[in-house]
């Protein structure tokens, strides 16, 4: 199954370098958001990049990087360790982490409109909509790219999806719409990418 992670770090480090950077740079923001007032202080959390509805457009990149709460970089990270690391050998680094923002873009987008709409004041951080980008792109995989995706890989993913969208909607504090609009821009800009540029030789 490909997201049995058995390399050591030198490898890893080696093998997938976006992801490490993703990750490396999701740990050392949380680090400047504990030493300057906590990461879960919104007042910090806004200084730094925290998605709120007042339209700045590069508040759609940077609250990519912040997370509320050591259980939320947590899980995220773990994401990112153990799902993102074979996409990043199929796709190639550049446009893996094309996907990996463009999604993310999108499922802050999608966010900010609906809070908007919905006359709600919310601020948003969090890797997660790029991370269900990158299962958008499984799904996509899954679906139309079969021998890309063992049988056992295909169950754990469609499992996870279905944890996926049932936490994303009964838990307060989770951002349902940056997940699913992350998990839709993923599937959608996969598939863009490699009719536009093509796949990894």
């Amino acid at each position: 199954m490909i997201f049995i992670r058995s390399e050591n770090w030198k490898s890893y480090l080696r093998l997938y370098p976006v992801t490490s950077l993703l990750l490396l740079a999701n740990v050392i923001m949380f680090l400047v958001l504990t030493f300057n007032g906590g990461s879960t202080h919104n007042e910090t959390l806004y200084k730094f990049g925290a998605l709120v509805n007042e339209g700045e457009s590069w508040r759609y990149v940077t609250a990519m990087f912040l997370h509320s709460g050591f259980d939320h970089l947590l899980f995220n990270c773990f994401g990112l360790l153990v799902f993102a690391p074979p996409l990043e050998r199929l796709m190639g680094s550049w446009k893996y982490i094309l996907l990996y923002f463009l999604s993310g873009i999108v499922g802050n987008v999608l966010s900010s409109a609906y809070n908007i709409q919905m006359d709600k004041n919310v601020i948003s951080v969090g890797a997660s909509g790029a991370i269900y980008g990158i299962y958008g792109a499984y799904l996509y995989i899954a679906l139309f790219q079969r021998k890309f995706l063992d049988e056992a890989s295909r169950k754990t993913l469609y499992a996870m999806l279905i944890f996926g969208v049932i936490s994303s909607l009964i838990v307060a504090s989770v951002n349902w719409m940056a997940h699913f609009g992350g998990l839709i821009g993923g599937f959608f800009i996969y598939g863009l990418i490699i009719r536009l540029l093509g796949k990894r030789r």
